[in-house]
């Protein structure tokens, strides 16, 4: 179980250290008068550091040699 959890902090913080951060769109309502409605629609950003993909793949690393190691002794 320790050396699929460390394969995956591996990964995901070899993909965050690529991408720093994402965005996406949501459409929000301006204006709900009655019969009428209108709404815009508005960009949003996440976004993290960048040391948080290198502390992450740095955690995958370390469970991967400490699991490895409880195996064999």
């Amino acid at each position: 179980m320790q050396k699929t959890l460390g394969i995956l902090f591996l990964v995901a913080g070899i993909i965050m250290l690529i991408w720093t951060g994402f965005s996406y769109t949501q459409r929000e309502k301006v204006v709900d008068a009655g019969p009428v409605h209108i709404s815009a629609d508005k960009q949003k950003t996440v976004s993290w550091p960048p040391y948080a993909g290198g502390i992450l793949a740095l955690a995958g690393v370390v469970m991967l040699v400490t699991g490895s190691s409880k195996r064999s002794a």
